[in-house]
């Protein structure tokens, strides 16, 4: 398995990352889901390669044929660990694998909801909402990738499948910190 602390490639990643992260930000940001400024966490960064590592085996095997839950999945998993970050993080950050923690409470494709529902307590019209700008994220991620043209199985492919999934965790901790009352503003 890679080391996700390493560069994961070469300037088309970089590239790929970037207008991954541009995009998302816009959409969000238009949404009203993001502040202009993105959030430092690194309580949560420091979480990405444990649970990347954890859930690569499951997302790829579900990405043939469900690609946007296979993307969208992990933007819920960056919401729900910013949300334990905030309730009870000397519990949560102890858990040995997080993301294992998650899928077994209803198994990987009910996972979606799981979160929504017991770990961020959405119901009625927050549930739905949700549900729809995710879906929307995971669907721009999904063609931004498709439009590198990559050959499955490669290397390559696999850095930015990890590349695509590392944005969406990203903005889903965002979008639950601005939820949750976390503003990110520019200090003067």
């Amino acid at each position: 398995m890679e080391n996700f602390e390493e560069p994961l490639g070469d300037e088309r990643r970089r590239l790929l990352e970037q207008e991954l992260r541009k995009d998302l930000h816009q959409f969000l940001l238009s949404m009203k889901e993001v502040d202009e400024r993105m959030p430092e966490c690194p309580d949560l960064e420091d979480k990405w390669e444990e649970i990347a590592k954890a859930y690569i085996p499951d997302g790829i095997r579900e990405f043939q044929d469900f690609p946007s839950a296979s993307l969208g999945w992990m933007m819920y998993i960056g919401m729900a660990v910013a949300k334990m970050w905030d309730t009870e993080w000397e519990i949560y950050s102890k858990i040995e694998d997080l993301y294992a923690y998650m899928r077994d409470k209803r198994g990987y494709d009910a996972m979606d909801e799981y979160i929504r529902e017991d770990v961020l307590l959405l119901q009625g019209v927050d549930y739905s909402v949700l549900e729809k700008v995710t879906g929307e994220c995971a669907s721009r991620v999904y063609n931004a990738l498709m439009h590198q043209r990559l050959e499955p199985g490669t290397k390559e492919a696999f850095n930015a499948y990890v590349a695509c999934l590392h944005q969406l965790y990203l903005f889903g901790a965002a979008m639950q910190l601005k939820r949750m009352g976390y503003h990110m503003t520019k200090m003067n």
